[in-house]
């Protein structure tokens, strides 16, 4: 299970995500460099995260066959994007680096990552594993390219929903994954 399934695009907004989407856009409109933008989106993030009146029960919707994406904000401008996933148990993404900046927060349930380096002999390349990280409910964190090579699956035993925000206009491009990487790594 490595791919999303079809991007929905949502075009209704609960007043909390309308609010959201403000202060996201308040940070963008800086131009701070991309590691200083995520750090805080983050931080506008997390205050959010968990609320009742956040998303709709249709923003909440998974799929059995793949975790499910829901574009719920893409500004005018591209500037960035606000996305919903739901994961159903053991659902998880291919291993992958992104086209942008990226701060992910978890609504419900957890999120967990493995994080990857880049290596080569001169001869050939594979990725070693870094760090291995949990979110839970609550928790942001934040990356920027380069080096953001990581997996994300939904390791626990119920739903997990994560607000993904990107530096890049996701109902245009439908992912914010850059490259997939089918190399060797240090766990195979």
């Amino acid at each position: 299970m490595t791919a999303p399934s079809a991007v929905s695009v949502v075009t209704a907004s609960t007043p909390r995500l309308a609010r959201l989407a403000e202060e996201v856009r308040d940070v963008v409109d800086r131009g701070l460099p991309p590691d200083l933008t995520a750090y805080l989106v983050g931080e506008r993030l997390a205050p959010h995260l968990g609320a009742a009146d956040l998303l709709t029960p249709q923003q909440c919707e998974g799929d059995p066959d793949h975790y499910r994406q829901h574009v719920l904000h893409a500004e005018r401008d591209g500037s960035f994007s606000i996305v919903a996933l739901v994961w159903l148990p053991g659902q998880r993404t291919a291993i992958h680096d992104h086209v942008a900046w990226c701060v992910t927060g978890v609504h419900q349930g957890e999120e967990h990552e493995r994080r990857y380096r880049l290596v080569s002999d001169g001869t050939a390349a594979r990725l070693v594993a870094t760090e291995d990280v949990v979110n839970r409910q609550g928790e942001v964190c934040g990356f920027a390219p380069p080096g953001d090579i990581h997996r994300v699956w939904n390791g626990g035993d119920g739903m997990a929903v994560s607000l993904h925000i990107y530096g890049a206009d996701i109902s245009r491009l439908g992912s914010s994954v850059r490259r997939v990487y089918e190399l060797r790594t240090d766990e195979s």
